[in-house]
């Protein structure tokens, strides 16, 4: 018996919407990246984009768990020496785009290199409920059936 390997023109990609209003951002990034990846298919291939394109509304609305928001801080650099500059998720979701929190999570939970920017441009974050993507019919994923813990009420 051979093992089957998927080529990219025999993948069937789906469109799926999620709305993040009170989801528990960890949680929320596992299976969006899992999702993008392909890993729930009977069909993955490690080296092919697999998986489908996400749509993610309402990212202004995640929560974190415990007190990650005020305590975690996310680094970056801006070149220059001594820039190394630091914010916490409680500004970033207050600031003007809450939506890279979402963003962040999911890209540090991806394998780095080419199929992970492949693999990033499949997901769609929107701050509010509205989204430009009505046209490709996504269907409705509710994470907060898959498990009681991804919901912080």
């Amino acid at each position: 018996m051979k093992t089957y390997s998927a080529k990219a023109g025999e993948v069937g990609k789906k469109w799926v919407v999620i709305d993040a209003q009170g989801l528990v951002v960890g949680r929320l990034a596992t299976i969006i990246a899992t999702r993008l990846k392909g890993k729930h298919k009977a069909i993955y291939t490690p080296h092919i984009d697999c998986g489908d394109n996400i749509i993610v509304i309402n990212a202004g609305k995640v929560v974190f768990t415990g007190n990650k928001r005020e305590d975690k801080t996310y680094y970056h650099h801006t070149g220059y020496p001594g820039g190394i500059k630091e914010r916490s998720p409680r500004m970033i979701l207050e600031g003007k785009f809450p939506e890279r929190v979402v963003e962040l999570a999911v890209e540090r939970m991806l394998r780095r290199g080419p199929l992970q920017r492949q693999l990033m441009r499949n997901l769609k974050v929107y701050k509010g409920a509205e989204h430009p993507h009505k046209a490709q019919n996504p269907v409705a994923l509710d994470v907060t059936k898959l498990n009681s813990k991804n919901v912080r009420v």
